[in-house]
């Protein structure tokens, strides 16, 4: 998707007005500033909204100029912003405009720029184009430009342009249905996006995976048909060359996920498919670091199997050895997840990165705790939870950290191995789960373990209105490139 922006500083006139077909144009709630048509504008937002609340309406002009009009005060919070441009852009999709026109008229600059860049992150959200399988669907027309009105400030918007692609590819993966995206098919996907890129690209497949006897991993992916599985190591490099990685990011990549021998009841298997939708996230978010050229070494670790049911497939009570020697007691086999998990951690610490970050649609506890307005933090830095949940209101994906205390392990200790995998009580297993992970990652290495409640939500999240909400993409860009976690 490409998307021309053209950022025009002087105002709007009834002129250019009249020359638009969409209009989207937020204001302050504290007064009408100066703008075309504007008394008719105000009696509509008396009549159709109170005059505070978001409203369309079509201009009395020769083109009928369709405007979706918002108000905002300087305190709204990056969460609310970017649900309020959704509510204003979605209206405008519906006559799929090629262009679309942008205007904040009356706002200080800097309410001005949060405003423009939440408006143009909803207009790309929208316009990505998504996977569609109806016989008879509508040809979708594709946003190519945006045009902003009355900033006089370059809002630089590169950085919004590289999330929408991190987030549209990661959206796009999760809505592809199982027979579409196989392990074998998401490794042929990653491998074209690899070579566009230029990224280095490794495949350690199950033959491989049993030479270095990563058992976890290879436990789950026994009952897959085509044995296809494995993990995908992608390496993106700037000019400056460097050995270890400043960051690196790890995704479960669960192609489907029946829950194995615990057979998932139906309801819980439907939508089974974006089980892999935090491999997603880490490969969008490894997308918009390279199209942003940062200068600093990132790896992608995508842990790519299937959770199937089969008489190879691995049962309750096994003990399976982990990649580091680490022995596992099997309880439930439907929490594959950590156990793909560990392995791939185990492979991720190795480079010695400055900072591990690993994305999983991991517990439905998670959900049960946060809904699925937020995602679950985790950390072996108890030190970063203020920074963690301050990237998650500026950035608006919002996250909010669990405890990891020690004395968690009780419910996980084994009476013949290592650890249990999990318990069958379900009692904090999001937290236990995340202190499973961290046996996995090497403690000289600052880690956030993501559990993305959020990753599906009915009608979409904040700026995003698709289902699939591809959450952690701009969440982890503010938390790396801003808030500055990452050292290099």
């Amino acid at each position: 998707m490409k998307v021309i922006i053209k950022q025009n500083k002087f105002a709007l006139s009834t002129t250019i007005v009249d020359a638009l077909d969409q209009l989207v144009m937020i204001i302050p709630t504290a007064n009408w500033p100066d703008l075309p048509y504007k008394e008719v504008i105000k009696r509509r937002a008396q009549r159709l909204s109170g005059d505070d609340a978001p409203f369309t309406t079509e201009l009395p002009n020769a083109r009928d100029t369709r405007l979706s009009l918002g108000r905002v005060n300087k305190d709204i919070s990056a969460y609310e912003l970017l649900s309020l441009a959704r509510k204003l852009v979605i209206p405008l999709f519906e006559a799929a405009p090629t262009r679309l026109a942008i205007a904040v008229p009356g706002l200080s600059p800097a309410l001005a720029a949060r405003v423009v860049e939440a408006l143009v992150a909803a207009a790309l959200a929208h316009a990505y184009p998504l996977p569609a399988f109806k016989s008879k669907a509508k040809k979708k027309t594709l946003l190519k430009r945006i045009d902003i009105y009355g900033v006089e400030e370059n809002p630089g918007l590169a950085r919004t342009l590289a999330e929408a692609q991190g987030n549209g590819l990661a959206r796009e993966l999760a809505i592809l249905p199982p027979n579409e995206l196989t392990p074998g098919r998401y490794r042929a996907r990653i491998a074209k996006l690899a070579k566009e890129q230029g990224w280095k690209m490794k495949f350690h497949d199950l033959k491989a995976l049993g030479k270095l006897k990563a058992g976890a991993f290879l436990a789950v992916a026994r009952a897959s048909a085509n044995q296809d599985d494995g993990i995908v190591q992608l390496r993106y490099e700037p000019t400056k060359k460097s050995k270890k990685p400043a960051l690196a990011l790890v995704g479960k990549g669960i192609c489907f996920d029946t829950g194995g021998h615990n057979l998932k009841p139906a309801r819980h298997m439907h939508g089974m498919h974006e089980d892999m939708a935090g491999s997603a996230v880490a490969l969008g978010t490894l997308l918009a670091l390279s199209q942003l050229k940062v200068d600093f070494p990132v790896d992608c670790w995508l842990a790519l199997a299937e959770n199937m049911i089969s008489p190879q497939a691995y049962k309750q009570n096994e003990v399976v050895t982990a990649l580091d020697g680490t022995t596992i007691e099997i309880i439930h086999t439907d929490a594959e997840g950590r156990m793909v998990l560990a392995d791939t951690l185990v492979m991720a610490s190795r480079a010695q990165p400055g900072l591990i970050i690993d994305y999983a649609t991991l517990t439905g506890a998670c959900v049960y705790a946060l809904g699925t307005a937020y995602a679950g933090a985790f950390t072996n830095r108890p030190e970063w939870l203020s920074t963690l949940i301050q990237s998650g209101m500026d950035s608006g994906e919002r996250v909010w950290p669990f405890p990891m205390d020690s004395d968690y392990d009780q419910a996980i200790d084994s009476h013949i191995a290592d650890v249990k995998q999990c318990t069958l009580e379900g009692d904090a297993d999001h937290i236990l789960a995340a202190r499973f992970l961290q046996r996995f990652v090497d403690k000289k290495i600052p880690w956030l373990h993501l559990d993305l409640a959020c990753a599906s939500r009915k009608g979409g999240l904040a700026h995003i209105p698709s289902d699939s909400t591809g959450f952690g993409v701009r969440y982890t860009l503010d938390l790396v490139l801003d808030k500055k976690v990452v050292k290099n």
